[in-house]
């Protein structure tokens, strides 16, 4: 420009003039150029009135200088040269790459045969503090998908040989569809917004973050082990009491409990039968809410009595022959439970096959059999036809079963004699479960056991025969086969039951029944929680209107046995606080194979708490109590209270020494309805052989401990319990063998899938493995399928971001592919065989190099 001066100015911070080999910013004065943008002082202020100043920071000219937003440099003869825009500069690891530049090199390779005129972005993205290069290019419509790969792999070789910088993202999108500028060229920014926002739909994504991503923080390194006896040391020097806890104590405890002077659950039910034989016990309810069928005391016992003739007659069964019991949820149940009981038989129960998944669900049914070494099967006649049917004979081998009776039609005949244990210890029942690592485990429940545990659940909920108490379970194993079958015997109380199943169909049942018999009491499962909240959230005006009020409630119990989901137990209370459901009634249990019952929150005693703690001290395996909303911070529910009668403490997973109050070790638990022990464990056997009886390596070196396999910590805190005293908090954090052992450090699963969930509002659901060293996560896609690549990019980021872990592999399923068990837990190491097995029928899946 006539009668205009040019410089070159340093790109950050104050405008010192660059040397005259370096590249800066054009900044140029002139009376020709703009003055201000209209109403942006700020701006105006940096673009239009930038005063260049010398090395020594004397301004160069008295007159205000134009930033131009160019990149070049004063070469010989004072000529300009400009080699790209400000906008376009990316500063990667300390170095300076240029977008322009990159773009040159991309289309240098064979740029007419695949680039749709030439259109390609590049941009940078912040992800784990440093910017990662973003290449998106527009293919030929023609262009097939081999031509893609190969030519994705030659640019990246290009890029990284002539610039020696890794590019994160690779994006291929169809032709003409990235957003134009006003001069026709690629907007840039508004590129850039929709690769974040999962709104760029490519057909064609290759990421590369192992290779680009260099500043990842140092793997942890595990010290040499501290022994037991320093922690107790170091723990006695920093005033810190060791974590140990216990219910209240159940022998001080005088209630006039009649069920007490009985050593066995069939003694309590055949004095129930005779003090009050018509007092009602059970209650079904079916899916249209009216009740499907119901059992008094003797006519439980009168059912129960014709099992054990049938057993002994029809199945020739002597005492200690295994039983397996399949059948839907019912009072069939119940009463097949106490005819073997009555006929000395013990009895496992059974989850039926689901007649329309045979292939899948019947080989469980088989394996518990056979593993259970059971010598009958007592079932329906439905269920019977179907074990023999020819659809089960594609599924599994039917010659083999054992002998299976239907007591759909038993003989009114009179038991001879009821059998009698010889002692309490003997074997009452089999609990089989399978864990979510896919381990089917069965342990063994005495009567001594049983008793316990019916008195402590008891004691803790106040369960008299004048209560009512509705069961939404499926009555299989665990604390929701105690519920169903057992409690009620013990304790007189009618239980109303409702199958989960029946949901399925009438989604407001349970909570129906609940208001309809004004129940006090409540015990569900998560995956019931998720269906009301799902199907109920935009019901609850109709729901007021039919009359459903749920005031009546004061403790609603999720029986589950991981760490409590606040955000669903939070939304659930908050969607049906409309119907009267205090705020306070919704709480967790929690059990595990070695004891059902270790926390339940009951009727009595402080609510409970949430503590929050940093994710990222969580993964070194130590607990740092932190405030509510600051970064990394994770809420944890604490579980219910400690059951009267157990005993737990935290010890040192290595080490097997005890830990101080607010350390994260494995829970161990000690207790009159601890089970004995595995039956059998299939699938891992030497891993459980010391699980029932742990004692700890130092300290009290006496007490027989059961060991969880969950990782948690107690923590006093300020609230007093019923008997007066500091209340202790148990805090669950999760399975040590769901655990992913990463970079020398420990993630829980639903951690990271937790973060992949809020990374984009198409995602459904996801699980995450490890496969040979990598991280594999599995994205449910619910929405269109042009969106499932926009997904790798965000799975990626996030994960990089919040947990500094490198995503493997993201695979991008339909909504349900992610395998849930009955309790509404993921079965990670299903789908893991299902993925290696290459039997998902996965939308995309994208391995990130």
């Amino acid at each position: 420009l006539p009668l205009a001066n040019v410089c070159v100015v340093k790109v950050d911070g104050t405008p010192y003039l660059c040397k005259a080999d370096e590249v800066g910013e054009i900044c140029v004065n002139s009376g020709a150029t703009g003055l201000a943008y209209f109403g942006l002082l700020g701006i105006t202020k940096n673009v239009f009135e930038a005063i260049p100043v010398t090395a020594a920071g004397v301004p160069v000219s008295d007159q205000p200088f134009t930033r131009t937003g160019l990149l070049g440099f004063v070469g010989p003869d004072y000529l300009v040269f400009v080699v790209g825009k400000l906008d376009g500069l990316m500063t990667v690891s300390g170095r300076r790459h240029n977008a322009d530049d990159v773009v040159a090199t991309a289309l240098a390779v064979e740029p007419m045969k695949f680039v749709y005129r030439g259109r390609i972005a590049v941009f940078s993205v912040t992800v784990l503090h440093d910017d990662r290069i973003v290449l998106v290019a527009e293919q030929r419509p023609d262009a097939s998908e081999e031509d893609s790969f190969q030519w994705m792999s030659r640019v990246l070789q290009a890029i990284d040989s002539i610039h020696q910088v890794g590019i994160y993202c690779l994006a291929l999108v169809p032709a003409n569809t990235l957003p134009k500028a006003p001069l026709g060229g690629i907007h840039i920014s508004e590129t850039k917004q929709r690769f974040l926002e999962g709104a760029l739909h490519p057909c064609n994504v290759l990421m590369c973050p192992h290779t680009c991503v260099t500043n990842l923080p140092k793997p942890r390194q595990k010290q040499p082990d501290v022994g037991p006896a320093s922690m107790i040391v170091g723990n006695l020097v920093a005033g810190k009491r060791i974590a140990q806890a216990s219910g209240r104590d159940v022998t001080q405890l005088e209630d006039n409990d009649q069920a007490r002077k009985f050593l066995y659950l069939a003694d309590v039910l055949q004095w129930r039968a005779q003090t009050t034989p018509d007092h009602p016990l059970f209650l079904l309810l079916n899916s249209k809410g009216t009740v499907a069928s119901t059992a008094s005391c003797i006519q439980l016992h009168k059912r129960a009595e014709r099992v054990a003739v049938a057993l002994m007659e029809k199945g020739r069964l002597n005492v200690g022959d295994h039983v397996a019991l399949v059948y839907p949820p019912g009072v069939d149940l119940i009463a097949t439970f106490y005819g073997c009981l009555y006929a000395g038989c013990i009895p496992i129960t059974v989850r039926p096959p689901h007649p329309q998944n045979l292939a899948t669900t019947l080989p469980t049914v088989k394996m518990i059999v056979e593993v259970s070494k059971s010598a009958c099967i007592l079932t329906t006649q439905a269920i019977m036809k179907l074990l023999k049917s020819k659809e089960a004979a594609t599924a599994v081998d039917i010659k083999t079963w054992p002998t299976i009776l239907d007591t759909d039609d038993t003989p009114k005949k009179k038991l001879a004699s009821i059998f009698r244990p010889t002692s309490p210890d003997m074997l009452a029942y089999l609990d089989f479960s399978v864990s979510t690592t896919g381990i089917l485990a069965g342990v063994k429940m005495s009567h001594a056991a049983t008793s316990a545990l019916c008195r402590s659940i008891k004691l803790q909920c106040e369960l008299y025969p004048s209560r009512q108490i509705a069961i939404c379970l499926d009555p299989y194993c665990g604390l929701g086969f105690a519920l169903w079958c057992l409690c009620s015997v013990y304790s007189g109380h009618q239980s109303i039951l409702v199958p989960p199943l029946e949901l399925e169909s009438n989604v407001s049942l349970w909570l129906s029944a609940v208001s309809q018999y004004k129940v006090r009491v409540t015990f569900c499962s998560y995956s019931v929680m998720e269906m009301c909240t799902k199907g109920l959230g935009t019901q609850t005006d109709i729901l007021r209107m039919k009359g459903v009020n749920l005031s009546c409630v004061r403790t609603c119990m999720v029986v589950a046995e991981e760490r409590p989901r606040i955000t669903l137990t939070q939304s659930f209370s908050k969607l049906f606080k409309d119907l009267g459901l205090s705020a306070r009634a919704v709480s967790t249990t929690f059990g595990c194979r070695v004891n059902v019952a270790i926390c339940l929150q009951g009727t009595a005693g402080p609510d409970p708490t949430t503590v929050y703690v940093d994710m990222r001290a969580l993964r070194h395996d130590r607990v740092r109590l932190v405030e509510r909303g600051s970064p990394h911070s994770l809420p944890l529910m604490e579980s219910g209270k400690i059951l009267p009668g157990v005993k737990v403490i935290i010890a040192h997973t290595e080490t097997k020494g005890p830990l101080g109050d607010s350390h994260l070790g494995e829970i161990w638990v000690s207790s009159p309805h601890n089970a004995t022990g595995y039956y059998t464990v299939y699938g891992e056997e030497a891993l459980h052989a010391d699980h029932f009886t742990a004692r700890l390596s130092f300290g009290d070196t006496q007490t027989v401990w059961a060991r969880t396999g969950y990782l948690g910590f107690l923590r006093r805190t300020e609230l007093t319990d019923a008997s007066g005293e500091r209340h202790d908090a148990l805090y669950v954090v999760g399975s040590l063998d769901e655990t992913l052992e990463l970079r020398g450090m420990r993630y829980h699963p639903i951690d990271i899938e937790t973060s992949v969930i809020r990374a984009h509002k198409s995602i459904a659901e996801c699980a995450v493995f490890t496969w040979t060293n990598l991280l594999v996560v599995v994205v449910e896609l619910e929405g269109s399928e042009q969106e499932a690549l926009d997904l790798v990019a965000l799975v990626t980021n996030v994960v990089l971001e919040e947990h500094y872990l490198i995503v493997g592999v993201v695979v991008i399923v339909d909504p349900g592919v992610i395998p849930i068990n009955s309790r509404g837990e993921k079965q990670r190491m299903h789908l893991r065989d299902g993925f290696l097995a290459d039997q998902l029928d996965p939308i995309y899946v994208a391995y990130n190099m």
